[in-house]
């Protein structure tokens, strides 16, 4: 079954909490479908959506799904993402604007890029009670900045609260690893489609994604190198699991085969990502 939320101020929230009731509930397997306004509460440039702003980014939720219990893991199939036609990065605090046509960006002062759309921000709060920021990424997601995620990708979460309580936003165009002047090109979805199911048998230290020709695992800390830690050591459980390795031959496979990458270093949470290609290692 797929479900509509209507971009309304009711469902929209910029911060995460286990105490805000779900805008909607799910069963396993069911999609959702919504638009979504950029991080700065924006459908058309410059212009607040709504006169209520939230502190953070504005996010579409939270989403409950049935049966999902803390400890569990919840499935996010990432169906489509479809952004609006005009885009905004900041450089030191000065708007450059960015116009969609053809499959890529043109910026105002004539670059372009390839448009490779994706949500910032796929998340559910921490069972700490209490109000906690969008702003850093978490081991129950959020704002994991990874241009990875697009349509085709599924995201597995760690759940930290029964009923799950999903919250996605915050539209990217495109954006490069690292983000390094704190945005990409910040972009409304004029359609955004994610099917929600659940896992009981996948224990996760952090989240990890398939793509359409890799796994990636993910690390967030304050610390890069604690980070790129946490992205190596799920990236091991993962060849472990996958694969049937012992520890001690996954970490050298991972040395030759494996690639970190930087996700952002802007959110307080630096992030890191492991990501081993389909093509780069077999087994005989």
């Amino acid at each position: 079954m797929i479900h509509e939320i209507p971009l309304e101020q009711r469902t929209l929230r910029g911060i995460f909490s286990c105490d805000f009731p779900p805008v909607l509930t799910v069963d396993p397997g069911d999609s959702v479908r919504f638009q979504s306004l950029n991080a700065r509460w924006h459908w058309d440039h410059g212009v607040d959506f709504t006169e209520e702003i939230g502190p953070g980014h504005a996010l579409n939720g939270p989403i409950e799904v049935r049966g999902a219990r803390s400890g569990g893991t919840l499935v996010v199939h990432i169906d489509e993402l479809t952004p609006r036609s005009w885009g905004v990065t900041f450089g030191e605090g000065e708007p450059f604007l960015w116009s969609l046509a053809d499959g890529r960006w043109t910026s105002e002062r004539g670059a372009s890029v390839r448009a490779a759309p994706f949500l910032g921000v796929i998340g559910m709060p921490p069972p700490e009670a209490g109000e906690h920021s969008t702003g850093p990424p978490r081991r129950f997601g959020g704002n994991i900045d990874c241009k990875l995620l697009v349509a085709g990708t599924t995201l597995y979460l760690p759940i930290g609260v029964d009923g799950a309580l999903l919250s996605a936003g915050d539209g990217h165009g495109a954006q490069g690893d690292g983000e390094v002047s704190g945005t990409a090109i910040e972009c409304p979805m004029e359609r955004a489609q994610l099917t929600l199911d659940l896992r009981d048998d996948l224990e996760l230290r952090m989240p990890i994604a398939r793509t359409a020709d890799a796994w990636v695992t993910f690390g967030f800390d304050d610390d890069l190198d604690v980070a790129a830690s946490l992205a190596t050591e799920t990236m091991l459980d993962l060849l472990e699991r996958e694969h049937g390795l012992d520890r001690t031959y996954a970490l050298a496979l991972a040395s030759v085969a494996v690639d970190l990458h930087v996700t952002q270093v802007v959110n307080g949470a630096k992030g890191v990502h492991a990501v081993l290609r389909d093509d780069v290692l077999e087994f005989s």
